[in-house]
């Protein structure tokens, strides 16, 4: 059996409900995550799929504390980082790294390619920054010339490759990717897709690739959690998945997408 590189147990976590805050005084809690049990086994493409609200984007924060949960357990690579605090956090942030879904609103407009790619090395003390930030644009097919560039001057498709190339330039064991092809195009979207599939090959990666598309998570992702109002109603391997959904939920999502044949069934 392959050996976890997290492992997560009756994770809990809420967060303010700002729509039901009172004029005066705290806004009233409102239960994100509730109760998640899973793990993630080294090397796997874990596909984390549900509609507007289930708990999805705030489950990937939580794994790369971003977010802090109430209580649960969430182990990473034996180490227990539920509640621990940003000292001891900073030196293991350089091992799950995390792709935003808007290149744009992620990247410094005023900062470089070369200088994007760059700052997160520097803030981990790292050696030999301008080959790992050569290194890095080499593995996301971007010329060396694209470091003197700014963000404004690349495509959607080339930004989302900078914020790639910035992710696995600290040669990370995990990455988190958020909904990063919804705001590509079709073509970009495959060319994204079939570099993540290539790194995370070459570069021995784990990946948790969250999207409301399972289209695209067929594509990229060995095994599915499907989430709802923030349960896991379906954690299966993808093809048992869209050949066997077991929640009434996920049946709702198969059926919500277009098929290519509309007379052709999933399988």
């Amino acid at each position: 059996m392959t050996e976890a590189l997290y492992e997560i147990r009756d994770l809990n976590l809420s967060l303010p409900d700002l729509a039901r805050k009172p004029l005066l005084g705290r806004a009233p809690p409102i239960n994100i995550l509730k109760g998640l049990s899973f793990d993630i086994p080294k090397g796997e493409v874990l596909g984390i799929v549900g509609g507007s609200g289930s708990g999805k984007s705030t489950l990937g924060r939580a794994l790369i504390r971003l977010i802090e949960p109430q209580s649960g357990t969430i182990r990473f690579n034996g180490t227990d980082i539920t509640h621990l605090g940003e000292n001891a956090l900073r030196p293991m942030r350089r091992h799950f790294q995390m792709i935003f879904q808007d290149p744009m609103s992620s990247l410094n407009p005023r900062r470089t390619v070369g200088g994007i790619i760059a700052g997160p090395l520097r803030l981990q003390g790292l050696d030999g920054i301008g080959n790992r930030v050569d290194e890095a644009l080499d593995h996301v097919g971007l010329p060396m010339s694209f470091r003197s560039r700014f963000p404004h001057e690349l495509s959607g498709g080339q930004r989302q490759r900078v914020g790639i190339a910035r992710a696995i330039a600290l040669r990370p064991d995990f990455i988190l990717a958020d909904e990063i092809v919804s705001g590509l195009d079709v073509s970009s979207q495959a060319q994204v897709l079939n570099l993540l599939e290539h790194l995370v090959e070459e570069l021995d990666l784990t990946l948790a690739f969250i999207s409301h598309d399972l289209s695209v998570i067929r594509r990229l992702c060995s095994r599915i959690i499907v989430m709802h109002h923030g349960e896991i109603v379906e954690n299966a391997e993808t093809s048992a998945v869209f050949e066997a959904p077991q929640a009434d939920y996920t049946r709702e999502l198969l059926s919500a997408i277009p098929l290519p044949d509309p007379d052709q069934p999933w399988t």
